[in-house]
């Protein structure tokens, strides 16, 4: 942790100096040499470079309290604690183990008693209750969507989820006056499930040796595919296959404020953008863009001559617009000729909806030729934005 503070405080000091570079070497026109502006980029870019240090250092701490846990349980009686003969279904350490012997051989006679409760519909197996809620967290880690929306967990293929599309007001009457009727008026947003999969060589000689954490392996890189591609969709997902995204021309966010430049921004656009979420949703709202895009940020300036963009120096806290946290995706369209390139908004009315199970299933023949074997997981997952008005987003000038 200290590690961290202390790449904080130096990012913090760079900036600074970047920002005084950017100031004192500006002619009368606000621009700068080709030479001082490759000065500049390769200082930001060593501010840029030092952030994502920090986001892997503090990544590498959460996993590093996740994994020095104990993974053994004290013969002790706790009270209210679920013992191994209270567990059920894929909770049970027989499904478990009978599970990633499943995995690990070819030869699975022995053990399909036991991986009678989790067999899927397409011949796989349902990934054991403890290690779907590794997978889970894995998914948390690379995906930062699901960070900042609602994941909830269903068990059918279709959900319908109740929303209010008008309110009700109340009226100004005269004395013993009819009181007129406003209700509000409810509409439904309906969450579905689409089929995300993707499959996964090992040599056979890695699987046998006993050094190698299958596992540790599948959940990772698993959660590294399944992950990305996830959050592409979530963003920029047109609803045809896969969910719908928030910068999606239907079903999407609305636009806050639109360029007066096909290909710059200004302070003032930035703000627009703020003050047009309505403010009971700016309080938990967030900025989410890409890298590029906040390096054009990192330049603006208010009237005072103050910068837009403020960078943390506190460990686990996030940079800042306007107070408020600033995220960054690669699957954030980059400043462009119309492009939607920054949402702010509160992204917790963007629901992700899980089905319940994930499978797993061992192809033994498919890559047999080259001494391989093959792992298939699939996941189905849906998400949509159900309030829109949550949700703001700057959109470049057309042309």
């Amino acid at each position: 942790m200290n590690k961290i503070l202390e790449l904080r405080e130096k990012r913090a000091k760079l900036w600074d100096s970047t920002k005084a570079f950017f100031d004192s070497r500006r002619n009368e026109n606000g621009l700068l040499s080709a030479e001082d502006t490759a000065t500049y980029e390769s200082m930001e870019a060593d501010v840029v470079n030092l952030g994502k240090e920090i986001d892997r250092l503090e990544r590498q701490a959460v996993l590093d309290l996740e994994l020095s846990k104990v993974t053994s349980v004290p013969i002790t009686n706790k009270p209210n604690q679920q013992t191994e003969s209270e567990k059920t279904g894929r909770a049970t350490n027989e499904y478990n183990r009978a599970f990633w012997k499943a995995m690990k051989s070819k030869n699975i006679f022995d053990v399909q008693n036991a991986l009678q409760v989790g067999t899927d519909s397409e011949g796989g197996y349902l990934v054991p209750d403890d290690f779907e809620r590794t997978l889970i967290q894995a998914l948390e880690e690379e995906n930062i969507f699901r960070q900042l929306a609602k994941v909830i967990t269903t068990s059918s293929g279709d959900k319908k989820i109740p929303v209010v599309a008008s309110k009700g007001t109340a009226s100004w009457v005269e004395e013993e006056g009819v009181i007129p009727e406003s209700d509000d008026a409810f509409g439904q947003v309906s969450i579905g499930v689409y089929k995300l999969a993707a499959v996964i060589k090992v040599s056979e000689e890695l699987i046998n040796d006993s050094v190698f954490n299958l596992e540790q392996y599948i959940a990772k890189e698993f959660a590294r595919r399944i992950g990305a591609k996830e959050e592409e969709a979530f963003f920029v997902g047109d609803g045809s296959g896969k969910p719908t995204g928030i910068f999606n021309a239907t079903g999407g966010a609305g636009v806050g404020v639109t360029t007066a430049s096909a290909t710059a921004l200004t302070f003032d656009e930035i703000m627009d953008l703020y003050y047009s979420l309505k403010s009971p949703y700016r309080k938990n709202a967030v900025f989410v863009t890409n890298d590029a895009t906040v390096k054009a940020i990192r330049k603006l300036k208010d009237g005072n001559g103050q910068y837009l963009w403020l960078p943390s120096v506190t460990a686990g806290e996030p940079d800042t617009i306007f107070s408020r946290p600033v995220k960054t995706s690669t699957y954030v369209p980059a400043i462009a000729i119309g492009a939607k390139t920054i949402a702010f908004g509160d992204f917790s009315y963007y629901w992700v909806a899980d089905r319940q199970g994930r499978s797993f299933q061992r192809l033994n023949e498919l890559y047999a030729v080259t001494g391989q074997v093959g792992f298939k997981a699939t996941q189905r997952v849906d998400g949509k934005l159900i309030l829109p008005e949550a949700i703001k987003v700057l959109q470049m000038k057309a042309s």
